[in-house]
């Protein structure tokens, strides 16, 4: 027991200085004096009179607070492991010890999440995200693996304490889905999903197909931003065309009933969008409003991406319909990030929603 105490003080000292590392990567140091002036000018006279400034603040001191939070609740974390190292020392108690290791692996994990917060530095990684999923060529095939995607992110953002709103969805004409909208809300969403955007590639036998064959089925993922602020982004809505339909889903007193869906086309870019979720036309409308803005966010960013990928003189383009991942049932089990590299056996853990590999890698290649 002895030399596995005194591992655990080397791993604790590890981890120690990895978290002061973090702090510094967070500016926690500034976060705290702008914590302190944002309290200042909500207290002053008059704050609560611009009602939108007074939103951005509260958002703000919010987001802050949580994020002080719980880089201190690690550093207690630190202090509550070395007084478990300690006393389990002194009284030569291995029940002790091993709550000691149990701690310390927690600890380990919960500095490695943080850390990834270090690198969300885009201008929108803090936001929410809407995601948008399509089936490929492929029929009955396609959508199957659309709406196994489908359960995997929402099974991602389940695990990652996201809050998961279906806007619009589309049937398969026999299994699966054709298309599937979702608005995943909380801290960081559009941060940790950005890079799971493009053409997802799935290798099986087909459970459709009577002689048994392999199959290869495509769908591809778009991941925008949910702008807080809806002055950056202006619409002429001149240039959009608004058509209703009515809504498909399960039934009820009012679904299916009217037409509530509304679809929506910004004629210049091409962009459609569509929402059936909410249950009056006014309020899809407005939906689709926040969604066309996110898309058209996400559209200026992507030529800013490609104009400084011209301007740095780099060979190949960032192509928006790149495959950026295989996941192969058959022969073998195997995923892989086809940018990052990063690939793991385990196909039915990556299913269920354990994508923290491929956006850690992600992250860290950018």
């Amino acid at each position: 027991m002895i030399v596995e105490l005194e591992q655990y003080k080397v791993d604790l000292a590890a981890q120690r200085t990895r978290l002061e590392e973090v702090g510094e990567g967070l500016h926690i140091g500034q976060l705290e004096q702008e914590l302190v002036e944002l309290h200042e000018e909500m207290a002053a006279l008059g704050f609560w009179d611009d009602m939108e400034r007074s939103k951005q603040v509260n958002q703000r001191i919010a987001s802050i607070e949580t994020r002080i939070k719980h880089f201190r609740e690690l550093e207690e974390l630190c202090g509550d492991v070395e007084a478990l190292i300690e006393l389990s020392e002194d009284a030569e108690d291995q029940a002790t010890a091993d709550e000691a290791g149990q701690e310390l692996q927690r600890l380990a994990q919960q500095v490695d999440n943080l850390a990834l917060e270090t690198l969300m530095r885009g201008d929108y990684d803090h936001c929410s995200a809407i995601l948008s999923l399509h089936a490929g060529a492929g029929g009955t095939e396609a959508q199957d693996w659309t709406q196994m995607l489908y359960r995997m992110y929402t099974r991602y953002c389940e695990r990652a304490g996201f809050k998961v709103t279906l806007l619009d969805f589309l049937a398969g004409d026999e299994a699966g889905t054709k298309s599937a909208t979702f608005e995943v809300e909380g801290e960081n969403a559009y941060g940790y999903l950005r890079g799971e955007k493009g053409v997802h590639r799935l290798v099986r036998i087909s459970p459709f197909d009577s002689n048994a064959r392999r199959h290869t089925s495509f769908s591809s993922l778009d991941v925008a931003p949910v702008l807080e602020d809806d002055d950056e982004i202006t619409i002429n809505m001149e240039e959009v065309r608004v058509d209703t339909y009515r809504s498909t889903g399960a039934g009820g007193q009012h679904v299916n009933k009217t037409d509530s869906g509304v679809r929506m086309t910004h004629i210049p870019t091409g962009i459609v969008v569509s929402c059936q979720n909410e249950r009056s036309q006014v309020q899809n409308r407005e939906m689709c409003m926040r969604m066309l803005r996110s898309r058209l966010l996400e559209l200026r960013e992507r030529e800013k991406e490609e104009q400084m990928a011209d301007i740095k003189g780099e060979m190949k383009k960032i192509e928006w319909g790149s495959q950026i991942r295989s996941y192969v049932f058959q022969p073998y089990t195997m995923v892989k990030d086809h940018r990052t590299g990063f690939e793991s056996g385990n196909i039915d853990d990556v299913m269920d929603g354990n994508l923290n590999g491929f956006i850690t890698a992600y992250l860290k290649m950018q």
